[in-house]
């Protein structure tokens, strides 16, 4: 659907942006902060945590004197559209786009976006603007890192009893049957075990490269030799509140969800997240500004603001997200870093999650 709205749009339309987002790249940083207090304002698509973000904007509207405005939006996807949808008016109404890192495979950022804006940032040397296998080549800055991970009671079980490979996470089910629960829809935590196990077992992991025909059969005989030490729960949401209550030891979650969950009081600190040596997949999201946002000086200085080491510091104190800049104070963080280099890719590597989780969902859990 998405790529159908973009390549309609590009057959149909041309692009046309401000003279004002034009003259970005050729202002000095002074200029540019000068004519975005001008402006006044900033308009951000960011399609998760509306609500705990409009308590973090004020810092940035007490420093510039720059007014946030942060609707609600229905979907990740809901803010692109609206980008897409709106791409042929001279002005529309997104200052600044969130998008997840993965989406250079549906659009082409030259062709929506401002840019590249990289350079133009204080900060560049620090920050990035690949995210999630995807390089924005400096139309889009990295703002979000979230990596899943597994979530497990340490009530009842010590991090160095947790299983570390596949082989010792079949010894610990054995020992310890319907004490994982993970979900294969709605959140991204289970696909991520789901995959990451699946490389492990086809011998797809580090630099090896998936051959052109893949057998899934050893993927799926694995689930289903398994599945009565471990149970299906319906989404994200639900294995959280199942470990939450003690009814399991070990989940898939999201690093940067559990944080949330603990800092609000509905899940207990005593939920710890570690990232094993088979690997969990993680990710982040960018920031954009579209050729016609009705305020590119505001919307720069913005996403400068928002991936700055001072900010960056401040969401993984307060959201779990893996900081972006590297310059930023990530000791908030409920993974270690040492663990981050289990970190598995999406989209990338030998086997992509869109390759192998239908299938085995297909295979095996809706049979």
């Amino acid at each position: 659907m998405l790529r159908k709205l973009m390549l309609s749009i590009l057959a149909g339309t041309t692009l046309t942006g401000s003279a004002m987002a034009a003259d970005l790249t050729s202002m000095s940083w002074d200029g540019i902060v000068a004519q975005a207090k001008e402006e006044g304002e900033v308009t951000w698509f960011q399609w998760y945590f509306e609500d705990r973000f409009r308590n973090v904007v004020p810092a940035f509207e007490e420093q510039y004197g720059i007014k946030v405005n942060l609707p609600d939006l229905d979907g990740g996807d809901a803010g692109l559209n609206k980008v897409m949808a709106e791409a042929g008016r001279e002005t529309g109404a997104v200052d600044v786009l969130s998008i997840s890192g993965d989406k250079t495979k549906a659009i082409s950022p030259s062709d929506f976006f401002i840019g590249p804006i990289l350079s133009l940032l204080p900060e560049a040397n620090a920050v990035t603007d690949k995210a999630q296998g995807g390089d924005w080549g400096g139309y889009a800055i990295k703002f979000w890192g979230n990596q899943t991970g597994m979530g497990y009671d340490s009530n009842r079980v010590n991090l160095e009893d947790l299983p570390q490979t596949v082989a010792e996470l079949e010894t610990w089910m054995a020992a310890n049957p319907q004490q994982l629960g993970f979900n294969f829809e709605n959140g991204g935590s289970g696909p991520s075990f789901i995959n990451n196990v699946a490389r492990n077992i086809l011998g797809l992991t580090g630099d090896a490269e998936a051959p052109e025909s893949l057998d899934l059969a050893p993927v799926f005989d694995w689930f289903v030799d398994h599945e009565d030490e471990y149970v299906l729960t319906t989404s994200n949401n639900d294995s959280y509140a199942r470990i939450n209550s003690g009814e399991f030891l070990m989940v898939p979650v999201w690093e940067d969800g559990i944080a949330g969950l603990i800092q609000s009081g509905e899940m207990g600190g005593h939920i710890k997240v570690y990232l094993p040596e088979w690997g969990m997949n993680g990710g982040g999201n960018v920031v954009a500004i579209p050729k016609n946002a009705p305020h590119p000086a505001a919307a720069l200085v913005f996403i400068s603001w928002l991936t700055s080491a001072e900010t960056q510091t401040e969401l993984n104190k307060t959201f779990g997200s893996a900081p972006s800049n590297s310059n930023s104070d990530d000791s908030f963080a409920l993974i270690s870093n040492a663990e981050r280099a289990n970190s598995t890719n999406w989209s990338g590597g030998a086997l992509p999650a869109d390759a192998v989780v239908p299938a085995v969902i297909e295979n095996v859990f809706q049979r």
